[in-house]
């Protein structure tokens, strides 16, 4: 039986909505196939994924990079110092990289030739207190992302700021004194 051949004629479709091989298919303009790539949920899911990712990551850069707080602000003084003196934009960067890399060199010299407890102390909080500062910025600056009140991101920086500035404590106390040569293994590398 074809299509409307002893049918209720009432009940049967129209023919230009038939979908049959002699039909044409009729195309609705601005209509899109359902993709679940694109889907709502699936770009909130690999949105939190890719967050917690790339949380994870600062996180990690931070506390690898901590210990390098002290370099980098003398650098950093020093190039704007320059910059400031009149130096020039190339001539700050080279005379702050130089500043940078020369206390990162006298820290580690210092820090494997000593062999008193006193100096040695002395020379891991010249690097973790400026870690330590880093670590409360960087810690209030996140928790800015997630919440309103102030006094909780006071709190929260300021936990940032002992568990880096222990981590970075932790890095440098890592290292050996100097054996019987006097010379240990350089903390900071």
């Amino acid at each position: 039986m074809k299509h409307g051949e002893g049918a209720d004629p009432s009940l049967s479709l129209p023919r230009e909505f038939c979908y049959s091989a002699d039909c044409a298919v009729e195309v609705v303009e601005g209509a899109t196939h359902a993709n679940f790539v694109a889907g709502v949920s699936t770009m909130l899911a690999l949105g939190i994924v890719l967050n917690i990712i790339g949380l994870g990551f600062f996180c990690w850069v931070l506390f690898t990079l901590a210990i390098y707080a002290l370099p980098f602000f003398v650098g950093m003084t020093a190039g704007l110092y320059a910059h400031g003196a009149g130096a020039g934009p190339f001539g700050a960067i080279v005379l702050g990289l130089f500043a940078a890399a020369f206390t990162l060199v006298i820290g580690q010299t210092i820090f494997s030739l000593v062999r008193t407890p006193i100096l040695r102390i002395a020379v891991a909080l010249m690097f973790a207190v400026p870690a330590a500062l880093a670590g409360y910025y960087a810690t209030f600056g996140l928790s800015g992302l997630t919440m309103t009140s102030d006094p909780w991101r006071q709190v929260l920086a300021v936990i940032g700021a002992v568990v880096i500035g222990v981590t970075a404590w932790a890095r440098l106390a890592a290292s050996p004194p100097g054996g019987p040569s006097g010379h240990g293994r350089p903390a900071l590398s």
